[in-house]
């Protein structure tokens, strides 16, 4: 049984060198020593997460720690027993019993052990073992190739599950997965341009279509069964009967549709996304909210249709099908075109029905699950970026008692940090002043007089005029007339815009 301390001492070699490939091949031994059944754990723990994602501990429980031991014995699998056992605890009393589970575990861990065990709970053990070079590991641990594994991972939508079928199998195991109807993917993602006229530069001749400020959604259908994911993987199919009912009337025996969902005012624009968010973030009274505030389904890809995978096939070949599988009232408007005038002017009509902007898609690009891939571009007439909060600073005068001013980040892909592009107080309104000065505090993990600093988990979409060089913060660029337009607690902090393509948008 592999030891926490082999995850310990890895992870402190991967995260004090910069080199990719000295990263790839302390992580691929690791790897190769692990029992399959291990695999999910390492692969969590080395990626910066926690297995079950939240068990309800948070800063404050960190705090009084008890004396380390002097000797290590934890393994990987008490660990992960233990966390399990703290997530599951709830009730009366429920956060007392969670602090004494965790004194118990913390009080088996040597130093260097507690410093791991704590930095991951709360989100801050960033190695550098992004996804990318963990998927180089397993390729070289398995001494497979990189297309099998990433193939693999697409497929069944979590990189430990691969990792322990390989580890069990082989490199033959990769093979074995399949599509599975009723296994949500990871969403395919898409890149940003400053114009149409990049956009069509970059791809030609391209698919222009809506992008919709709606909710993403996947659906799935195996006869009489229907399941609709959200973007982050969360089963809703119960929060929305208009999706379950339109995917039921589709007449196929099974299929996996990709789009978006939102809710629709009397003229057919769309209402702000918190509005239609309300709907998928509510359990109770869903019929009154359903006759109230209906959502519109709008699919734009096909991944599976009656046994067969569609995921492999280009763009062009989705499209004929979709059209044929889904009626044109469900489906995103799209149109083909390698013309700038033309795809501007298909935007202008779009921004005017009140939607986001467009996305430019490649005809022969594959679907890339779980990637930000270069045959998707979203054009925007306003410049907006998914950014993470670092830290808040309390307000001053009217906002008085509320955390207003944020610090803004852009993920740094080379490291798996966050790098500071300013901050801005602008665009909230007094419910966003509230929610977050509530949201920000269950995140804390220390602050000064003025300043609560947080763990990088809180997404939100923020635009601006234009990027502008400064000395004053790390990533040498700032954001100029930085507003929130709002949160977006359906992206994970991973799905966060780089600062490679902030520094793209300018100068």
């Amino acid at each position: 049984m592999t030891l926490l301390r082999d995850l310990v001492e890895t992870s402190a070699a991967v995260g004090g060198t910069a080199a990719r490939s000295e990263k790839v091949e302390r992580l691929a031994s690791t790897l190769r020593r692990l029992e399959p059944a291990e695999a999910p754990i390492a692969v969590a723990y080395l990626s910066g997460q926690l297995r079950q994602r939240q068990i309800g501990v948070g800063y404050a429980s960190m705090r009084d720690l008890p004396p380390p031991s002097e000797s290590t014995s934890l393994t990987l699998r008490e660990v992960d027993a233990a966390l399990e056992a703290i997530g599951l605890t709830v009730g009366r009393d429920s956060q007392a019993e969670r602090r004494r589970q965790l004194i118990g575990l913390l009080g088996r861990a040597t130093r260097d052990e507690q410093d791991f065990l704590v930095r991951l709970m709360i989100g801050e053990l960033r190695q550098g073992a992004l996804e990318g070079v963990m998927l180089d590991a397993l390729a070289r641990a398995l001494g497979a190739p990189l297309a099998d594994v990433r193939r693999a991972v697409m497929l069944r939508g979590d990189l430990g599950a691969v990792a322990e079928a390989g580890l069990r199998d082989g490199p033959a195991g990769l093979g074995a997965f399949r599509l599975q109807v009723g296994q949500p993917l990871q969403p395919m993602l898409a890149q940003l341009a400053g114009s149409m006229a990049e956009a069509l530069q970059r791809i030609s001749p391209a698919a222009i279509e809506w992008k919709l400020d709606g909710a993403r959604v996947q659906i799935h259908v195996r006869g009489e069964e229907v399941r609709v994911f959200t973007r982050s993987l969360d089963d809703i199919t119960s929060r929305v009967p208009e999706l379950v009912e339109m995917a039921q009337s589709l007449g196929v025996s099974s299929v996996v549709l990709d789009g978006e969902a939102l809710a629709l005012q009397p003229d057919g624009r769309p209402h702000p996304f918190q509005v239609s968010a309300s709907r998928f973030g509510s359990r109770l009274d869903v019929e009154r909210l359903r006759a109230t505030l209906p959502l519109s389904p709008f699919v734009f890809d096909i991944l599976h249709l009656d046994g067969q995978d569609l995921v492999e096939r280009t763009a062009a070949e989705r499209f004929t099908v979709l059209a044929a599988t889904v009626p044109e009232r469900w489906r995103v408007p799209r149109m083909v075109t390698s013309d700038v005038a033309e795809g501007e002017d298909f935007l202008r009509q779009t921004v005017a029905r009140g939607h986001e902007g467009v996305l430019v898609k490649a005809l022969d690009s594959m679907y890339e699950a779980g990637r930000r891939g270069a045959g998707w571009i979203k054009v925007k007439p306003v410049h907006t970026l998914d950014l993470v909060i670092l830290a808040v600073e309390w307000g001053h005068g009217r906002r008085q008692g509320w955390l207003s001013n944020l610090h803004l980040g852009a993920r740094d892909p080379s490291t798996g940090e966050f790098v500071m592009l300013g901050k801005t107080f602008k665009g909230l309104t007094d419910a966003m002043l509230t929610w977050q000065t509530q949201k920000l505090q269950e995140l804390e993990t220390h602050r000064d007089r003025w300043t609560v600093y947080v763990r990088p988990e809180l997404v939100a979409e923020i635009a601006f005029d234009t990027v502008q060089r400064s000395s004053r913060y790390p990533g040498g660029v700032a954001l100029r007339f930085a507003r929130v337009v709002r949160y977006r607690p359906d992206k994970r902090p991973e799905e966060a815009d780089t600062i490679e393509t902030v520094r793209t948008l300018g100068f």
